[in-house]
């Protein structure tokens, strides 16, 4: 079965790596800015959209506000970008957010970054995954109308590139990003050369629609809170820019100056992408709704619920290239293909993220260390699940899940930077050097000012999207919030429990005595057996014990044990209900109670067979006890394996398996029997 199981695996994810190959899985900065900065990067084929669906609201007159509400995206992407660079030099070992809350703000507020991120990732393999179903579904109507499905299947095929290594998913990951961004580029550049060298009419496909608004006439305070929303909305862009702080170990050195560097890269971009889409989208006349079906008209008449609404970026290329035409094919494809990789940010943040908060003890430990391939295999399958769940709840609906998206994000953004001002504060107080504090005043301002912008727009997403589905999201973090502490609890109360105290408490006072007891069915060889290791443990009282379930059997055991003349006593126990487990426990106890220093030792015959389904046939009775005995205080349990011939031919294949090569283990060649580990050295 083990080796039924390791083909697929290794044909899937790859041969094993060493824990002295984690170097050769460190990034460049090419190959960490698509891994890192998709999400933000591909944001920009949906964030415009979403700002122009809300400003529909109140019909096409409030398009004109688009590009006001783009400027003040573009000011809080440059702000959080210029904070984060403080921070990844401040806390370059991967912690990010989580840390700089728990150092400087205490384990509460770092607790509750660590919930708003972890929702707020889960949330991005949902959106940006459910978004490129439906970039892609504008060329291929199976794939829209099949939506759930596809998205699931998209989700599991990440899953499996990430389980093979963040280096080896990032080079996958490389090409379809930069395709993607030089292709926005491209019709940016050729929309501007149309529209203002040679003066060309551009339509999208919706240019001649109408909007039917929803709220005509909008002014005071209604048409604040409107734009509000709208910002919150566009405020989507700005997604996963707090990953390439928490993912500065994965870097090459000097890892610090590589991860500021492509912050910086991935705001330019970003930002250039996302104004430049807008003004496309206002010059070719884009026409989008929050319910198309009915506020989309064409000749006056709502289009329908057969039409199906194509995003923002879709439009402006069909107007800017024309439908159909290769580079819209070629930039739809490769929308689509970021949007879906998008979500390998959270893929590489989330499981990072897990094992730090598993070594502080907040989550299960099985996420604290990575897999055969370098990854953290636990916390990826973990996302992908938790993912999954939400697309198939929400229906791989972009605009219903968006709802939900952005909030864990500020909240993490706001305690970070107020985390990040108290950081200059406590080095200020301590330093001398006029130009290391200049440095730090400087850097503080820039915190300062995060802080005030992101607490801001943090209280307006709230405002205008808590009715709107952000509930859930705040619901999601007061859950993973009370989990982990639940969790820590939990760790904190074994620790002590089980912690060794210097003086000299009960557990280290030696028994007044040992009885063993031998469980007994019938007399055959592993009965024996036990029989012979039991005595050799040389207890102070040792005796025998069976269940009469079956009084011929009984009887006959009864004179096989008197006819071999074995000298130990054998003990019979009634069982009236045919029980074997209770009465066995119930004579334990009374031991127990008899004499409560004494230590009761159980030998359990056992057979070692060598086929899994072998198992289902032998050795029930024995599990079930086992499981029993273990909450049994002052019971030890000692398991006396026969090893049946069967057993045998399972060593046998064992032998083959360790001798065989999984696929792709022999690029490098064989290790010779003869080498040492390294790992194994220094342990010496």
């Amino acid at each position: 079965m083990s080796k039924l199981t390791d083909v697929p695996k290794r044909i899937l994810i790859g041969r094993a790596l060493r824990s002295d190959k984690l170097g050769e899985t460190l990034l460049p900065k090419r190959i960490a800015l698509p891994v890192f900065a998709s999400d933000p990067l591909s944001s920009v084929a949906y964030a415009p959209g979403e700002v122009l669906l809300v400003l529909s609201v109140a019909g096409l007159s409030a398009y004109h506000f688009s590009p006001w509400i783009a400027l003040a995206v573009v000011v809080l992407m440059f702000t959080v970008v210029a904070s984060y660079r403080q921070n990844v030099h401040a806390y370059p070992s991967g912690g990010g957010d989580y840390e700089v809350a728990t150092t400087n703000l205490g384990p509460k507020a770092g607790l509750t970054v660590a919930s708003a991120l972890l929702v707020d990732y889960v949330l991005t393999v949902a959106v940006s995954i459910s978004s490129g179903i439906e970039n892609l579904g504008s060329a291929i109507p199976f794939v829209v109308e099949h939506k759930v499905a596809c998205a699931v299947g998209v989700i599991v095929l990440l899953t499996v590139m990430n389980l093979r290594g963040v280096k080896e998913s990032g080079s996958l990951f490389a090409i379809p990003t930069y395709v993607f961004v030089a292709g926005v580029f491209i019709m940016i550049a050729w929309g501007a050369y149309k529209g203002i060298v040679l003066d060309e009419t551009m339509k999208a496909p919706t240019a001649d629609f109408e909007i039917k608004p929803e709220h005509e006439g909008l002014a005071g305070f209604a048409l604040v809170f409107l734009l509000l929303r709208a910002f919150s909305s566009g405020c989507a862009a700005l997604t996963g820019v707090e990953a390439i702080s928490n993912g500065v170990p994965a870097f090459r050195k000097p890892k610090s100056k590589n991860a500021a560097t492509t912050l910086a890269l991935m705001g330019g971009l970003a930002v250039t992408m996302f104004c430049g889409i807008i003004f496309l989208a206002m010059a070719t006349d884009v026409r989008m709704a929050e319910k198309p079906a009915q506020d989309l008209l064409n000749n006056g008449v709502p289009v329908g619920e057969g039409y199906v609404q194509d995003p923002v970026i879709s439009q402006v290329a069909a107007a800017v290239f024309g439908d159909g035409t290769f580079f819209f094919v070629v930039l739809a494809a490769a929308t689509a293909l970021v949007l879906f990789l998008a979500a390998n940010t959270a893929y590489n943040g989330f499981p990072l993220l897990g094992s730090i908060l598993a070594q502080d003890r907040y989550l299960p430990r099985q996420l604290h260390t990575r897999g055969d391939r370098l990854a953290f295999s636990n916390g990826i399958v973990l996302l992908a699940g938790a993912a999954a769940l939400l697309v198939w709840l929400y229906g791989a609906d972009s605009t219903r899940l968006i709802q939900l998206y952005i909030v864990g994000v500020f909240v993490s953004f706001t305690l970070s930077q107020i985390g990040m001002v108290r950081h200059w504060n406590r080095h200020l107080r301590t330093e001398r050097e006029p130009a290391k504090r200049r440095h730090m005043i400087r850097s503080r301002a820039i915190n300062t000012f995060g802080a005030f912008f992101t607490g801001l727009v943090l209280v307006v997403v709230l405002a205008t999207k808590f009715t709107h589905g952000a509930w859930v999201a705040l619901l999601g973090m007061v859950i993973f919030y009370g989990t982990m502490t639940a969790i820590r609890k939990h760790y904190d109360s074994v620790g002590a429990e089980i912690a060794a105290a210097e003086e000299r408490p009960d557990e280290y006072v030696r028994p007044s005595r040992v009885r063993s007891i031998v469980l007994v069915s019938k007399l055959h060889k592993p009965t024996l057996r036990a029989l012979a290791y039991a005595k050799l443990m040389h207890a102070n009282e040792l005796e025998a014990l069976t269940v009469n379930v079956d009084p011929v059997e009984v009887k006959a055991l009864k004179e096989e044990w008197e006819r071999r003349n074995i000298n130990v006593p054998l003990k019979i126990l009634d069982s009236p209900y045919r029980e074997i487990t209770r009465p066995v426990i119930e004579y334990v106890k009374s031991l127990r109670r008899e004499s409560p220093r004494d230590v009761v030792s159980v030998y359990i015959p056992e057979y070692v067979v060598g086929h899994w389904y072998e198992h289902l046939l032998h050795n029930q009775s024995a599990l079930r006890l086992k499981g029993r005995l273990l909450f049994t205080p002052g019971v030890m349990v000692t398991s006396v394996p026969y090893q049946l011939q069967s057993s045998e031919a399972a060593k046998k294949r064992a032998r083959k398996r360790q001798e065989w090569n999984a696929p792709g283990s022999v690029r490098r060649g064989p290790v010779e029997k003869g080498q040492k580990e390294p790992a194994a050295k220094n342990n010496r």
